[in-house]
């Protein structure tokens, strides 16, 4: 446990590291002690004493925690260099580091260290999933036979795809699945638990981006269960703003199933009824996400106030990430893979 405030310094100043400030700013047990981005303009933006690189700022400041708010060709370095600073905690964007054998090394360097590398993976704080996940462990829609979620943000159509918000995405080999649907490989992860094969089927419909941004992939499980996720960047879904919940889910049992619709509405309906009850209404949330930085942020700083388990730490996140692997390897050898 650490007796607070908790000193926390961020890595990274670009267009998602916003909504890493604002939910810290929120945490009273918090105190922000520097920004660090290679352009500095971008670090003196957030108001917080600003530092050309990672280095600079863990020479002047020594925080409790490092959130690192970089690209996936940044990580391994960044968290070489804290834990060799000393740092305990560390908390990392997805997709995390650069590949599967990086992920490895970052996980025996922390390891070694005897610190904490957690990776922000926030889409499983958001709060229509803890609702869903919530009414699943209470038996509510009794045995789960399948659970799909539709993506459909709507952003991925013409010439000029993520060029207003992140145009990195257009050189991205792998996008669909290693930027976005890794959000729901651990969703499906975190709900129904690790399957036991999997499918999938990817493409690409803008010829001006270098990765698939069209698909699906399908969980198999033990007791029968199907999680599907099945995305489009290209096709949209009913909400006034797309990127609230990014799409639809149905999650079905015999005994019931729940609904999520585009404003973060999760509703349930009794096997053979056709009243909907309303589990979680929309509502106009702070931040990203239905809030849901914030969320781990405030999670990852609850446990270490009261010594709590703190969630997707990277050692348990490994398993994500051989996920995506099989992903891909399911869509190019156009076969089912079976996990060992």
């Amino acid at each position: 446990m650490v007796a607070g405030p908790i000193k926390v310094a961020c890595l990274g100043a670009g267009y998602f590291s916003r909504f890493h400030y604002d939910a810290w700013r929120r945490i009273d047990e918090v105190e922000l002690v520097g920004a660090a981005d290679l352009a500095i303009d971008r670090a003196a933006s957030t108001g917080l004493p600003a530092f050309a690189d990672l280095s600079s700022m863990l020479s002047s400041v020594t925080p409790d925690v490092l959130d690192i708010i970089t690209k996936p060709p940044t990580h391994l370095d960044a968290i070489r260099e804290a834990l060799e600073a000393g740092i305990k905690l560390i908390i990392c964007q997805k997709p995390l580091c650069n590949s599967l054998d990086e992920v490895r090394v970052a996980i025996e360097l922390a390891a070694q260290a005897d610190a904490r590398l957690v990776v922000h993976e926030n889409f499983r704080f958001q709060p229509w999933f803890r609702c869903m996940a919530k009414a699943v462990d209470d038996g509510l829609v009794g045995k789960v036979h399948q659970f799909t979620f539709r993506l459909r943000p709507g952003d991925g159509q013409g010439a000029d795809a993520y060029l207003d918000r992140q145009p990195y995405f257009r050189e991205m080999p792998r996008l669909l699945i290693h930027e976005t649907g890794v959000h729901f490989i651990d969703v499906f992860r975190f709900m129904l638990g690790m399957p036991r094969a999997v499918y999938a089927d990817l493409r690409r419909l803008n010829t001006n981006i270098a990765g698939e941004d069209a698909g699906f992939f399908i969980f198999e499980y033990e007791d029968g269960c199907r999680a599907m996720f099945d995305g489009n960047r290209h096709l949209d879904h009913a909400a006034e703003n797309t990127r609230i919940t990014m799409g639809e889910a149905l999650l079905e049992g015999d005994r019931g199933s729940l609904s999520l619709t585009g404003d973060g509405t999760v509703t349930f309906r009794s096997f053979g009824s056709r009243d909907l009850q309303t589990l979680l209404p929309g509502m106009g949330w702070a931040g990203f996400g239905g809030d849901c930085v914030y969320a781990l942020q405030h999670h990852v700083v609850q446990g270490l106030l009261t010594g709590s388990p703190i969630e997707n730490q990277a050692s348990e996140y490994l398993s994500v990430i051989e996920l995506e692997e099989l992903v891909y390897r399911a869509a190019r050898e156009h076969r089912k893979q079976e996990l060992s």
